[in-house]
């Protein structure tokens, strides 16, 4: 048995480490280039105030490939972050090379001090890890192993309770197979990509039937939390990858560490997974993994060559809990008027804010000076959003809220551009969860697997009948799945 499936079975340079301080860039659409064919007209629409109200606009059926504008009251959204801190492993997301993903070790008596960030945990943290391998020829399908390793600095032990936790492979776990934009998921076995079933796992607080509910770190001593391969495959060429999300709650101060290694092989050429004093030698005399990722751009670059970068460190915040109210000393949420609607953004970040001014993207605590400044795009971070909808009319009123993908942009103002059809490109592939009154007043959670491509205006995922001068209670509830690509936006629409 490998030491987690007895335990648990389931993911340079050298830098100056910068402390405190990944979505791939978005390409706006191509101009004029000379030697290009040339793009598409650019539709000449009306002003904002004469433009019929949201799913209702004619013109996107006269427009059906071009870049169009849907008017809308954009809000930034209450609440924030938490200060829970999340190892959060993303960079190098493809690993060819064996060496330190992710290390928060103290860098004395390491070969490669820059390489390890001196960050203890202690009481709630989230581990984060999402990394692929890939095998141009057959020489290369070795599997790499993935171990993440805890140490106890103490004199006495130190207990880790796994309170929910869930790790997948893309093969043979969660292939991103082809779904429609929206399905049901009562049950959780609807999924595309291991990012997207490891999220809805957590979503419903499940632990995985391998995860203990607790390990004990004896005092000085190193753990193998996780011991786990990420095979490529015998067809080359080919791709996996890995995709966790651990919640974690310890009674002392942890360091952790992520590391990657080809697969030991026996005499006979077969594979076996390392042991612990192996993965220590890493530790101790290892280097960061490769290839590394693209240097993020300084976060005011122009917009055309901005690299976010991918995450490598300590980030602060598991979850975004908020309450949407008309104001601060409002409790409730007034609906827009008929035929109106408003717009949350969600996972905003620095050159994708909608047009407000909110930047959600989680702040680094540590982090390597190769990756991202911020956690860009919030994988794993759970949005928790409450919306108390009060209708002031003396009318019975028909409200839709629905989530979709907008184009990033931050130059127009009070308008979300979509596309029409959207683009082939996928960008938001996950679960989400509504909890809400029906009309009888009895609480129902529907959980709802989307998928949307870039510029994806979606169909409501929720329609409600409001009496006069009545409330209605809606929570959404999701976990930003990796393998996404932010912003979205959670739209409040009347009919």
């Amino acid at each position: 048995m490998l030491p987690f499936l007895s335990a648990f079975l389931i993911a340079q340079t050298s830098p100056t480490l910068t402390p405190r301080n990944s979505a791939p860039t978005i390409t706006p659409p191509s101009r004029t280039v000379p030697g290009r064919p040339t793009p598409r007209p650019t539709p000449v629409l009306p002003p904002p105030e004469t433009l019929p109200a949201f799913e209702e606009l004619p013109l996107l059926e006269r427009l059906p490939h071009l870049e169009v504008m849907h008017p809308a009251e954009l809000r930034s959204l209450p609440g924030r972050l938490d200060s829970v801190p999340v190892f959060n492993s993303n960079s190098p997301e493809l690993v060819q090379t064996e060496g330190i993903l992710l290390s928060t070790f103290p860098p004395e008596g390491k070969r490669n001090r820059l390489a390890h960030l001196n960050f203890a945990f202690n009481g709630r943290f989230d581990i984060f890890s999402h990394h692929v391998t890939r095998a141009r020829t057959p020489e290369e399908t070795r599997s790499f192993y993935q171990g993440i390793i805890l140490y106890n600095p103490l004199t006495q032990p130190v207990t880790v309770e796994i309170l929910q936790g869930a790790s997948y492979l893309t093969r043979p776990d969660a292939l991103f197979v082809t779904l429609p934009p929206v399905v049901d998921n009562p049950v959780g076995r609807v999924f595309a990509g291991p990012g997207s079933r490891a999220m809805n796992d957590i979503l419903r607080g499940r632990r995985q039937e391998n995860l203990p509910s607790s390990v004990v770190v004896p005092p000085g001593q190193y753990y193998l939390l996780m011991n786990v391969p990420i095979p490529a495959g015998t067809v080359t060429p080919t791709s996996n990858g890995r995709s966790t999300l651990l919640r974690l709650q310890s009674s002392g101060p942890i360091y952790i560490a992520n590391l990657a290694m080809r697969a030991p092989q026996n005499a006979n050429g077969s594979e076996r997974p390392p042991e612990l004093d192996e993965w220590e030698t890493l530790l101790v005399n290892g280097t960061l993994a490769g290839p590394r990722d693209l240097a993020p751009s300084a976060l005011d670059a122009p917009r055309s060559r901005m690299v976010y970068g991918r995450v490598a460190g300590v980030a602060e915040g598991s979850k975004w809990l908020a309450k949407l109210t008309d104001n601060e000393r409002s409790d409730r949420l007034t609906i827009p008027q008929s035929g109106r609607a408003f717009a949350y953004g969600l996972s905003t970040l620095h050159q994708g804010r909608l047009g407000t001014e909110q930047i959600q993207s989680a702040k680094m605590l540590v982090r390597y000076p190769d990756t991202a400044y911020y956690a860009h795009g919030n994988y794993g971070v759970e949005y928790n959003l409450t919306l108390p909808l009060h209708n002031p009319t003396k009318e019975r009123q028909t409200v839709t809220l629905s989530l979709s993908t907008p184009v990033k942009d931050d130059t127009v103002q009070g308008t979300l551009l979509f596309f029409n059809p959207p683009e082939e490109r996928i960008f938001f592939r996950g679960t989400v969860r509504l909890r809400f009154a029906n009309d009888l007043g009895l609480m129902q959670s529907r959980y709802v697997h989307l998928v949307q491509n870039r510029g994806h205006l979606a169909e409501p995922l929720l329609t409600l009948e409001l009496p006069p001068n009545s409330n209605r209670r809606v929570e959404v509830d999701f976990l930003y799945p990796p393998d996404a690509t932010p912003p979205q936006v959670l739209m409040v629409r009347t009919q």
